[in-house]
């Protein structure tokens, strides 16, 4: 009896430290990706996010490869996608860039994109004011992280995540799917 209560007194504290030790290693993961990065084929995941995520990723699913560069409606200006196919930038050209009305998420349909990324509130140099317009402001700050993001993959970015896109190296073929945070008004 005794030997089967040291086992199990034994089980409950590996099982404790292992919980510890999960909470810290997410936490840190946070703070080495404070941005969200997946696999289209697991797109699943992030639906949740917003009630707008399954069509924009069913979008990008369906459609988003076979599309020239340009934008393309989804459902009015609430949620349209923008193709793009360029040279990637180096990361000294690289500028921070940040969103207050829409949410992106940019999947990479070929190449690869590595974004930078700072939180907005630790921007402090701002090199375009705010243009509510095109809903956009950049930055001259360097970003904190660089991730890289392949092809097949995407990053989402919130309004407090300022990213610096299409750096790395190569040509980046491209669709930023831009979601508004709003909440669908009652007609």
């Amino acid at each position: 009896m005794n030997k089967t209560r040291h086992h199990l007194v034994y089980s409950i504290l590996v099982l404790f430290l292992c919980l510890i030790g999960c909470k810290h290693h997410q936490e840190d993961h946070m703070k080495a990706h404070p941005f969200i990065v997946g696999q289209l084929a697991h797109y699943q995941e992030f639906v949740d996010l917003h009630p707008d995520f399954a069509k924009a990723f069913a979008f990008l699913s369906d459609s988003a490869a076979a599309l020239s560069p340009g934008r393309y409606e989804i459902d009015g200006d609430r949620l349209f996608c923008l193709i793009s196919r360029g040279a990637a930038k180096e990361r000294s050209a690289a500028r921070l860039e940040a969103h207050r009305k829409y949410i992106d998420i940019q999947y990479i349909i070929s190449g690869a994109d590595e974004m930078g990324w700072k939180a907005v509130k630790e921007c402090q140099n701002i090199d375009a004011a705010y243009d509510e317009g095109k809903d956009i402001e950049f930055y001259r700050d360097a970003p904190t992280l660089w991730k890289t993001v392949p092809a097949g993959s995407f990053a989402i970015f919130f309004p407090k995540d300022a990213h610096a896109p299409m750096t790395g190296q190569g040509e980046i073929h491209k669709a930023v799917v831009k979601v508004l945070i709003n909440d669908r008004k009652e007609k």
